[in-house]
């Protein structure tokens, strides 16, 4: 909860936490994570995966739309403002992206002591990741039917899928570890606020931020380009492989070098 502070006899304001209070509360959502049965963490991935393909399709179909009547530029702003609904469904659900669990679970592995909970962290991640990517697969091979998008939105999400991959790899990487420390700044900003509303407007102007940059988060990407492979000949399997590659190391660096490592290091020198 938030401190009151008191001003005068009857009136009081909300103090935002400390740093400190930040990170203990994420200590606590990290030892929470941490000890989630297997079940649970396949369940929490599948879900999050699926979650994000909708605003990825909300992108398309916004783009696809508006592109024709206002031009490239005001299209894909308004297609990242769609995209911004996924990440909240995501937040608001209690679902997971991979790069999620880059602060608040090593924030409680820091604190215990021994390997083990670095190896149930590695784990996490691992299941994550792969559930995302899983879950994510599935809802897309339902809307790469023919004639289950809108008309215009696959035209719409081969050409960001293209434009994913025909970026250099030092581009990619780059991109990949400003995604990282942006989603992992999430999580330490969610950890800030304590409303249901808060969280809202702290996750969709984050994903919007996410969209508009655009920047390389393993999964969102993956998933774009993966619509990219399915839905045209233009995009290939080994493309996306190597997106998935560069797009993780480059989220583990931006998330937990960034971040996590320096968050960590302001609460520490107190």
């Amino acid at each position: 909860m938030l401190r009151k502070q008191r001003l005068g006899r009857s009136c009081f304001v909300a103090v935002a936490p400390t740093p400190q209070e930040i990170c203990e509360r994420a200590k606590h959502e990290g030892r929470r994570r941490l000890s989630m049965p297997f079940g649970e963490q396949v369940a929490t991935g599948f879900i999050a995966g699926v979650t994000i393909v909708f605003g990825i399709v909300a992108l398309g179909v916004a783009q696809a739309l508006l592109e024709p009547e206002v031009g490239r530029g005001v299209a894909t702003l308004v297609g990242a403002l769609a995209f911004g609904i996924g990440l909240v469904f995501l937040i608001v659900g209690r679902t997971e992206l991979f790069s999620e669990n880059f602060f608040d679970p090593v924030a409680a592995a820091i604190d215990e002591q021994g390997s083990r909970p670095w190896a149930r962290l590695l784990q996490l991640w691992v299941t994550i990741l792969v559930l995302n990517l899983v879950g994510g697969a599935l809802l897309i091979a339902a809307l790469t039917v023919e004639g289950a998008l809108p008309h215009g939105s696959p035209e719409a999400l081969v050409a960001v899928a293209e434009e994913i991959v025909g970026k250099e790899a030092a581009a990619t990487l780059a991109r990949a570890v400003l995604a990282g420390a942006l989603i992992t700044l999430l999580s330490y900003m969610l950890e800030a606020v304590n409303s249901v509303t808060s969280r809202i407007l702290v996750a969709y102007l984050v994903g919007v931020f996410l969209a508009l940059g655009p920047f390389d988060h393993v999964v969102v990407s993956a998933l774009h380009v993966l619509f990219g492979v399915w839905l045209s000949d233009g995009v290939t399997y080994g493309e996306l492989l190597a997106n998935i590659g560069l797009a993780t190391l480059g989220n583990l660096a931006g998330g937990l070098l960034l971040i996590t490592l320096t968050h960590t290091a302001q609460v520490k020198a107190r």
